[in-house]
């Protein structure tokens, strides 16, 4: 017979909305899912500068592994703010498996990527209206209007969200003493050797 405390529980599990899914039980693995998109993205970040550095590629012909492909894709101002926004959400809805300061240093890279996506946004507008700001003869950022090169803008971009993203995972899976207890998933390493130690 079930008693009536499994039954609470079974119902509590079945009541658990998707955004506490993915922040407790299955956190693990929609952080390695978006770890794996944000390594692929700089896998093509790091293709286009081998093509601008390496192999002495004009900038404009310089797309990365996707452009070989789908040049026109990569031209396109919607695969990037695509990708931000994805970044972004991808940041805000995982957040919340964070606690102490794996959590503070995830924000630093929401905000960060915050700002990218508004630069993105930016350029999307002006490729959507063809009114390109600063008088450029194409979509163009802030920062880009100040004279930086679009190849190094957003590797120092993606270099600027990824590093506090990484610092975040680190202290995520390696909680300061103190911190673990908070933890309402099993990403900490030292969860994971209780939960074996229970078992055997």
């Amino acid at each position: 017979m079930v008693s009536n405390a499994s039954i609470s529980r079974m119902q509590a599990a079945h009541n658990t909305s998707l955004y506490e899914k993915l922040n407790t039980k299955w956190h693990k693995p929609a952080l390695l899912t978006f770890g794996f998109i944000v390594i692929a993205h700089w896998g093509e970040h790091l293709f286009q500068a081998y093509q601008v550095y390496v192999m002495h590629w004009p900038r404009p012909k310089a797309l990365g592994m996707l452009g070989l492909v789908y040049p026109w894709l990569v031209k396109s101002e919607t695969l990037h703010y695509g990708y931000a926004l994805i970044m972004l959400i991808g940041l805000w809805v995982l957040r919340k498996g964070f606690s102490g300061r794996s959590y503070v240093w995830w924000m630093v890279a929401f905000w960060v990527q915050f700002w990218h996506h508004i630069e993105h946004g930016a350029l999307q507008w002006q490729a959507l209206t063809r009114h390109y700001w600063f008088h450029s003869p194409v979509p163009v950022s802030f920062v880009q209007a100040l004279g930086f090169p679009r190849v190094e803008l957003h590797l120092l971009y993606n270099t600027v969200v990824t590093v506090p993203m990484f610092l975040a995972m680190y202290y995520h899976m390696f909680p300061a003493e103190g911190e673990e207890q908070h933890a309402k998933c099993n990403c900490a390493l030292h969860a994971e050797e209780e939960q074996s130690a229970i078992a055997a």
